[in-house]
């Protein structure tokens, strides 16, 4: 990740249109992972070209006149698929660069796609900003969107173990039905093939008989087709008006065996969004930044009042210190009619990667003090959140 803006802002109207060279499209793409301001840009910048119907690279034919070579064999994944998956994710190949030099750089692109992008952005209405509380997810799902054109790009097999049974491509299909429980309650349509899963049934069923039914469907399918749906799906969710009014978002609602306000159910998709673009990103060697520090703390304190309903009123009570980002903090977990027993001390990212089940009780790096057995009972509640 690099936190560096210099020249990204530059590139993103190139990077919407696949058209950068490699080496570009590698700094861009790891800029997106970890800037919000930037991704949110480049998202509208994507969405725009597929409101165009536009196939990457052909901004420069536009900008000159006549299609370069180049332009002409590049990548027609947009006007082809015509989704909207397909066109957030552009497919932005190292084939669609444009001239010799750094496209986004020299000037003539850019000028392409700001001509055509005024003009769309004269037609129709801006793309609208979520909220703060769907913020965290708009920006994983920025990331894997990166993550995932590097395999698209050649880069890793879609077939890389990742996590479980799961490759990358079996990863993004868990995503779908994942995505699937908080898309339905707001009233977005189901993926296929239909739910089969009775309303009675307990929700740790319904969750992997809904994951292993549409990762054996997504089986059937080309993997850049399972990408495109997940894509479509989140951004299906980022447009609802749930994910930009606050106030919508404040009702309650259970998924996942958990009441929540929507706006909380949307901090967990994202969190479960960073913690898979980190799994593939770990089974393809590829390094992949940890949220910024604003949305890893909106993770930290949900995962924290979760972890408080499941630890209960009579647990041992427990100083817990989450270290890291901006600064420290602390909640006293368990009974508020003892003294505090012990002392747990876990960095941030750290503790994300416990409750997402990267790290067991007895790996994670922790800071102890006091009674073992009541931190212990923390640890392990923590870690028995994860059901990713």
């Amino acid at each position: 990740m690099t936190d560096d803006h210099d020249g990204v802002p530059e590139l993103l109207a190139a990077w919407a249109f696949g058209a950068l060279q490699p080496a570009d499209e590698k700094t861009v793409s790891a800029h997106l992972a970890g800037c919000e301001s930037c991704a949110a840009e480049a998202e509208q910048l994507r969405e725009t070209v597929r409101l165009l119907d536009v196939p990457p690279g052909a901004a420069s034919a536009k900008a000159s006149g006549a299609a370069s070579p180049a332009a002409r064999g590049g990548s027609t994944a947009v006007s082809q698929n015509g989704s909207a998956a397909a066109g957030a994710m552009g497919d932005g190949s190292a084939g669609t660069s444009v001239g010799g030099g750094s496209t986004g750089a020299d000037g003539v692109l850019a000028a392409g796609a700001d001509s055509v992008l005024a003009l769309a952005l004269r037609a129709r209405p801006a793309v609208p900003r979520v909220a703060a509380h769907a913020v965290p997810y708009a920006a994983a799902v920025a990331g894997l969107r990166a993550l995932l054109r590097e395999v698209a790009d050649g880069h890793g097999p879609w077939g890389t173990p990742v996590v479980h049974d799961w490759d990358v491509r079996d990863t993004v299909g868990h995503l779908i039905a994942a995505d699937e429980q908080l898309a339905v309650r707001l009233g977005l349509a189901t993926h296929t093939p239909p739910s089969r899963i009775a309303e009675d049934t307990p929700w740790e069923e319904a969750w992997n008989t809904r994951t292993a039914d549409v990762i054996a469907y997504e089986r059937t399918r080309d993997p850049e087709e399972t990408v495109a749906a997940w894509s479509a799906r989140a951004a299906a969710l980022l447009a609802t008006p749930e994910a930009r009014d606050p106030e919508r978002a404040a009702h309650a609602t259970t998924l996942m065996g958990v009441r929540l306000p929507v706006a909380d159910h949307f901090v967990v998709r994202g969190f479960e969004a960073w913690i898979h673009t980190d799994d593939i990103g770990r089974a393809l060697g590829i390094t992949v930044p940890p949220p910024p520090d604003a949305h890893l703390w909106q993770l930290v304190r949900l995962a924290v009042r979760i972890l408080g309903m499941a630890l209960g009123p009579t647990a041992p009570p427990v100083l817990f210190a989450v270290t890291g980002g901006a600064g420290d903090t602390e909640w006293v977990l368990g009974s508020e009619d003892e003294a505090v027993r012990g002392e747990l001390v876990l960095d941030a990212v750290d503790f994300c990667l416990l409750v997402g089940g990267r790290y067991t009780p007895d790996e994670v790096p922790r800071g102890t003090a006091g009674d073992e057995d009541a931190v212990r009972n923390v640890l392990e509640r923590a870690a028995a959140l994860s059901w990713l």
